[in-house]
């Protein structure tokens, strides 16, 4: 019974990291990377497609990233969308690859994307004790149905903690290392 509470609070908890890693990876931190352009979506033919579904995107040197469309007739729509996207890049056609280039950040930028970064991992952290406190409320109920005693049921919540504690350490690794990404000049 705990085993099956303890699994799911913990596969939710992985998730959340997970989506963390996502937030952090759309945030430009000065230096290209192909995943920032992961969620852009373009209008082709009257449908949202994925970027990543209709081209190759490259990162030749720190500072471009190339987009290169499989179809050349949505060369067009690719820049439309980036520019749309509000990521602060100008694409630069030459008839069969976009080439963005990333501007350096400067330390008012870099210290506004700190505070995102900081802000996007308290989100995570909130997420992950609201799983806590799902699983702990879940063993309340089994506990005050009679399945358990109370004291299994503090000793799994110890084990709830301890996953919590966990989670919650590997989104400040998380946080530590995007925001030395970030501070890099």
């Amino acid at each position: 019974m705990f085993e099956e509470i303890q699994k799911d609070a913990a596969g939710r908890m992985a998730k959340a990291i997970e989506s963390l890693k996502g937030e952090f990876n759309a945030i430009r931190a000065g230096r290209a990377n192909p995943a920032l352009l992961d969620r852009l979506t373009v209008e082709y033919y009257g449908v949202s497609t994925p970027l990543k579904q209709m081209a190759n995107i490259s990162a030749p040197d720190p500072r471009t990233l190339v987009i290169q469309p499989w179809d050349k007739t949505a060369i067009q729509d690719i820049e439309k969308a980036v520019l749309k996207s509000g990521l602060g890049l100008t694409p630069n056609s030459d008839g069969v690859l976009i080439r963005l280039s990333i501007p350096q950040l400067t330390q008012e930028r870099r210290v506004e994307l700190v505070r995102l970064v900081r802000k996007k991992t308290e989100e995570a952290k909130v997420a992950i004790r609201n799983i806590r406190r799902d699983a702990n409320d879940l063993l309340k109920a089994l506990e005050k149905d009679g399945d358990i005693s109370e004291d299994e049921e503090r000793r799994y919540q110890e084990e709830v903690q301890k996953l919590t504690d966990q989670y919650t350490k590997q989104s400040d690794e998380q946080l530590s290392a995007k925001e030395a990404e970030i501070m890099e000049v």
